[in-house]
């Protein structure tokens, strides 16, 4: 009867230079071995992990799949999967995290913020970051989660959330799967819309923000927002 291996025998490797030398200077490969645990009875984790990697030509092709492919691979299964997605996604968020009172000064603060969160998507996201009266965050909200294509969002949908969060200032922000950032007649009519609704809701439209992989498109840039309606820092 094969038996379960036991914990000492989890990426023992990536754990001794773990201690030794610092979380930073380990390898992708060594990562997610620690994040696997354990090989197989055929395969050891070492190597599943490289084999992974280079299946999905690299981490990044990795952070794209979804627990259901994941659990597919071969040696993977769903706890291991389940364990992988979640690992990949905390290192996001953590990416993504705004410290509380952080002002938005300029288009390249809100890809910085949110470009490690979505820029790579492979479906649209709507975000809001929702700003006090000195354009500092109080919240990151998602407004909505689309396809490859598109992401629907109404103006009640978004101002809905700000006003729970007593927003007195908004930056919306999406991503182009495509990798190309410039808007798309779709989006020159929503962010219309969405400066008519904030200016009845007294909430100021600052700027929409497209990012993509490699650029980003800002309307307030752009010469699209104007200053009347965007209002003074």
């Amino acid at each position: 009867m094969q038996t379960s291996p036991s914990d000492d025998s989890f990426a023992p490797g990536a754990r001794e230079r773990l201690r030794e030398l610092g979380v930073e200077r380990l390898s992708d490969a060594e990562l997610l071995m620690l994040v696997l645990g354990t090989g197989t009875s055929r395969e050891p984790v070492s190597v599943l992990a490289a084999r992974m990697l280079d299946e999905a030509h690299g981490l990044r092709g990795l952070s794209r799949l979804g627990a259901g492919a994941l659990a597919t691979c071969a040696g993977i299964g769903e706890g291991k999967a389940s364990r992988l997605v979640a690992a990949i996604e905390l290192g996001r968020r953590a990416a993504a995290y705004v410290e509380p009172s952080v002002r938005i000064a300029a288009s390249s603060d809100v890809v910085t913020w949110t470009g490690p969160r979505i820029a790579h998507s492979e479906v649209e996201h709507f975000l809001a970051l929702a700003l006090d009266a000195r354009q500092r965050v109080i919240a990151v909200i998602t407004i909505g989660r689309g396809t490859l294509a598109a992401c629907p969002v109404s103006p009640a949908d978004a101002f809905r959330a700000l006003l729970r969060e007593a927003a007195a200032a908004v930056v919306f922000v999406h991503n182009h799967p495509s990798g190309d950032p410039h808007p798309s007649p779709e989006d020159v009519t929503l962010t219309t819309r969405l400066i008519a609704a904030g200016n009845v809701l007294g909430i100021k439209v600052l700027d929409h923000v497209i990012v993509a992989r490699t650029a980003h498109f800002s309307f307030l840039d752009a010469g699209l927002i104007p200053l009347a309606d965007r209002g003074t820092p």
